[in-house]
């Protein structure tokens, strides 16, 4: 039996987030995938764990998940074996193997995700499945000036969405920063880990700082507060992206994506 860490990437548009769901018309990535990997192995009742729960809309290039199978196919054939087998908009992007006590979730040191705004007068079809869509101008000094604010070791209570069962509401961000192109304003977010919804409430409140209807001096007050109230809007999904997840380990084969 193997552990066999698998880095996919998906277009979480047509579907209602990462996790597997009770409801059987819910359509999710981690079903689908969970699907095609049961074909290809030979194993209907092959389970995977993931490292992050996406939500409805939210994209990944570097989700990560982990398979135990009793295989013979080469590490290096198993991305292009699941491509005829899994939706266009789902790809394994590369597998390695892992020791048989790694842990997706558990054994991630940090987690990068990118957060896409689309500031114009006018929308770009091209990017309403990818990015927010922001009318007014944002000023994006004042944004960069805040999102440094984030970083350090702080109870992040303030940024994070009701419902969620944690056991501590504490974490680090490693970096944050905001840069423009053009039109698309990109928020960059690494950190050890992320509370539920908390880079979404995190770019909010930056939107909220490009309007001005917020300080980058008052991040820092936000933060102590630990008061949700005290912080931005919760922004919409689809600008967001799970773009990498790190170990402290090299795996025996990769596959990637040209």
């Amino acid at each position: 039996m193997k552990r066999i860490l698998l880095t996919i990437a998906f277009d979480g548009t047509g579907y209602s987030g990462w996790q597997k769901q009770l409801s059987p018309e819910l359509i999710t990535v981690e079903g689908e995938l969970e699907r095609a990997l049961r074909v290809l192995f030979r194993s209907p009742e092959l389970t995977c764990i993931g490292a992050s729960r996406t939500d409805r809309g939210v994209h990944a290039l570097g989700q990560r998940v982990t398979i135990d199978v009793d295989t013979t196919i080469p590490l290096e054939k198993i991305p292009m074996a699941t491509r005829s087998l899994l939706p266009e908009d789902i790809i394994v992007v590369k597998a390695e193997e892992v020791p048989e006590d790694f842990h997706p979730r558990y054994d991630c040191v940090k987690k990068t995700y990118e957060y896409r705004i689309w500031n114009g007068r006018l929308k770009n079809p091209k990017e309403r499945l990818y990015s927010t869509f922001v009318y007014h101008p944002l000023d994006v000094g004042k944004m960069s000036s805040a999102a440094e604010k984030f970083i350090g070791t702080y109870d992040f209570s303030a940024f994070c969405a009701t419902g969620s069962s944690v056991s501590s509401t504490v974490r680090t961000i490693f970096d944050c920063f905001v840069r423009q192109e053009g039109n698309l304003i990109n928020i960059y977010v690494t950190g050890d880990g992320f509370l539920y919804n908390m880079v979404r409430i995190m770019a909010g409140t930056l939107i909220d700082v490009g309007h001005g209807k917020i300080s980058p001096n008052e991040i820092l007050e936000i933060i102590l507060s630990k008061d949700r109230q005290n912080a931005g809007q919760t922004a919409e999904p689809q600008g967001l992206t799970l773009q990498e997840i790190y170990y402290d380990f090299q795996g025996k084969s990769v596959d990637s994506l040209d």
